[in-house]
């Protein structure tokens, strides 16, 4: 499974052999939190099934959803680097297998394996770069146009329209946007009415370009 993940692309069998050994697996029921933020841990998480939620909250319970991940994807890579504490948490969404690797084991590796930096620093980049979208977003689109951002960001073409195989709810997506779920709830119902979208089981099919404006 770790040949999969980017962070380990271009090691040799044998490399990634020495960092299986090492990663335990574990498995998670759904709506397990994996991570808390602030916590101190020093582990990295890769993700053989199932899906998580990337997420901060503040005391009241407020939440937002910072990604979504599934497998062949990985987080807790900050806690590899540095020693501060979680800067998120991270919740399981269903029932998931997740392999972890310590950072003991991992700064052994990147001491044998300099190209595991580049990897990072290449995923680093990424990071940043999806970050200033999503402030840009916030900062320039209103609540329509973040819904209908993260709809297209979230699908994958099947057939002739686009499908987010993801198990969203309305919450999930208010969470993603920064937006209440009643505000969430009616612009899908809206996009439902005017035959842009529909739903089959947990399942968002896109049909038709969302309208530029609502």
């Amino acid at each position: 499974m770790l040949e999969n993940i980017p962070l380990f692309t271009g090691l040799k069998p044998g490399e990634i052999g020495a960092i299986a050994a090492h990663a335990v697996t574990r498995n998670y029921p759904k709506c397990a939190v994996i991570i808390n933020e602030g916590e101190m841990s020093d582990s990295l998480y890769c993700i053989q099934s199932g899906k998580v939620k990337v997420y901060v909250s503040d005391e009241d319970g407020k939440e937002v959803i910072l990604n979504i991940m599934g497998p062949n994807q990985y987080f807790g890579e900050l806690a590899l680097i540095d020693d501060s504490p979680r800067s998120a948490s991270v919740m399981t969404m269903e029932s998931s297998a997740l392999s972890i690797v310590s950072k003991a084991a991992f700064r052994d590796c990147l001491a044998k394996n300099p190209d595991i930096a580049l990897n990072l620093l290449r995923y680093f980049t990424q990071r940043v770069r999806g970050l200033t979208e999503n402030v840009k977003n916030l900062a320039l689109l209103d609540v329509y146009g973040r819904v209908a951002r993260t709809l297209l960001s979230l699908a994958t073409p099947r057939g002739d329209g686009l499908v987010i195989e993801d198990k969203l709810t309305q919450q999930d997506i208010a969470n993603m946007v920064g937006a209440s779920r009643e505000m969430v709830s009616r612009i899908l119902k809206d996009l439902t009415v005017g035959g842009y979208i529909k739903t089959e089981g947990r399942q968002i099919i896109i049909n038709e370009k969302l309208p530029a404006a609502w």
